[in-house]
């Protein structure tokens, strides 16, 4: 953070809530509160060879450190731009033989800059790491057996002519990257691909509606603007998918981070109803169908999940048809369960260049999406992209360049302009404009020109959908 940046905010005691951060200055949809590097950060174990150690960028060719053998690099500018960080790390990793699990490599990072410059407050940082909230005293004893675990891991990693650390200190580090690690995504913020600790954005407060979101750009983070904040309004960030009715957020957030939700939207229930809407009117179905339709859903979800897990997307298409046929006659048209199978279908149809179907599923999953999510949700933004590329696909360009503008709208103010996923829509919104343009003048015209340039083309075939895309804020713990 610079030193700029540290004037429009301001560390203050939150009422129930301990530190917070409110806004020193006014600021509107899409302004950049603060940036903020890592104060350390590793690439997740699964894809320690797919992506680059400095910048976090997915990159199909990556250099490999010749000392450790295990750390990667897009080129030599990140590699050297690592060595800080590297250095300890490697030697490490040669004399154990292996590298650690990423929990254990982080928490080596954090030491060893602790080791360089202390524990105490760093340049542009509004709390040092000591200082960070670890709930170690929350842990239950499974956690409490995988933190000794941990410990014992790390002991074995650390070398012994580094600065030896006591157990209380170690376990207060493993804690803090339990409460405290960041998810980050890959260059278009498609992808979780690693895990830091940011110590001025864990001064930010949940709420399950809040006034910002956080944004992975170029090697920082991005705290950003929502919508107009005034002076001495707290800034807040939602640690979790609003997309889950308001008693699964509440225990997600006693699980994961230790404390009861009192925002509104939890105290008052708020959009819960339309979460869990069934089919009104003659037909509305009995407390026992839709219980047994709810049961089926998630029965078929986990199911859905294994199939994805092996690749078997014949199996995904035959699960997701068969689960909308029992839940269409019975949920309403904003019931998560309903929208989740939506939202397989779109992507995994997609995928399968099954377009026409793909798109209905898609346009049904936004409209729920617009009447639950927060207007400026990044989540909404990339699943009306996403919705707007498979109606695109589909030949349906009004609707499609319709749906590309208003994820960039949304793009814009969660992600700012200079964001890859941006600039990609950006490209898409001109050139679905130009093609709109053209069937406006000449439909038959268009769908020969389209149908020309598809077989002098190869066809691109849509990203293959996975699990692992940034579901929450922070990290789980594998």
């Amino acid at each position: 953070m610079t030193p700029g940046e540290m004037e429009m905010v301001e560390v203050f005691t939150s009422e129930g809530k301990g530190r917070g951060l409110k806004a020193a200055k006014e600021f509107w949809a899409g302004d950049v509160i603060f940036a903020e590097p890592a104060y350390a950060a590793v690439v997740f174990d699964s894809l320690t060879h797919l992506v680059c150690h400095t910048c976090f960028k997915r990159q199909e060719k990556l250099h490999r450190c010749g000392q450790c053998k295990f750390a990667h690099y897009c080129d030599r500018t990140c590699q050297k731009d690592a060595w800080l960080n590297h250095k300890h790390e490697c030697s490490a990793i040669k004399a154990h033989g292996k590298a650690p699990n990423e929990n254990i490599r982080l928490a080596a990072r954090i030491m060893w800059r602790i080791e360089r410059e202390g524990g105490g407050l760093t340049e542009g940082c509004l709390v040092s790491i000591d200082d960070l909230q670890n709930h170690v005293e929350n842990f239950g004893e499974e956690e409490k057996k995988e933190l000794r675990a941990d410990v014992e891991s790390f002991l074995n990693f650390w070398p012994p002519q580094s600065q030896q650390f006591g157990m209380q200190y170690i376990s207060h580090i493993f804690g803090v990257i339990n409460c405290n690690g960041f998810t980050l995504s890959d260059q278009r913020g498609l992808q979780a691909v690693g895990v830091g600790v940011f110590p001025n954005l864990c001064l930010v407060n949940h709420d399950c509606w809040p006034n910002c979101t956080v944004i992975f750009n170029n090697g920082k983070i991005e705290l950003r603007a929502l919508g107009k904040i005034s002076p001495g309004e707290e800034l807040t960030v939602s640690y979790v998918d609003f997309l889950n009715v308001s008693e699964e957020r509440r225990q997600q957030l006693q699980k994961q981070y230790y404390f009861d939700c009192t925002c509104e939207h939890c105290q008052k229930g708020i959009k819960d109803d339309l979460m869990l809407a069934v089919k009104e009117g003659e037909n509305k179905p009995s407390q026992d169908v839709v219980k047994e339709v709810l049961q089926f859903s998630k029965d078929t979800l986990e199911k859905i999940n294994k199939a994805r897990s092996e690749g078997v997307y014949h199996e995904v298409v035959k699960l997701c048809r068969e689960c909308l046929k029992k839940q269409e006659p019975v949920l309403g048209d904003t019931n998560i369960y309903l929208l989740r199978i939506l939202s397989i279908a779109s992507e995994v149809f997609s995928y399968l260049q099954m377009f026409e179907e793909a798109s209905g599923y898609a346009k049904r999953m936004v409209d729920g999406y617009m009447k639950i999510y927060h207007p400026n949700n990044a989540q909404l933004g990339m699943a009306v992209m996403r919705a707007g590329v498979t109606h695109w696909h589909a030949s349906l360009i009004e609707s499609g360049h319709g749906m590309i503008c208003k994820a960039y709208a949304i793009l814009l103010v969660t992600h700012g302009p200079t964001h890859p996923i941006t600039k990609d829509l950006e490209v898409m919104r001109v050139q679905s404009e130009m093609e709109l343009r053209m069937f406006q003048q000449n439909e038959f015209m268009y769908y020969k020109m389209r149908e020309a340039a598809l077989k002098n083309q190869k066809i691109q075939v849509m990203a293959e959908p996975t699990n692992d895309a940034p579901s929450g804020l922070f990290y789980t713990k594998q």
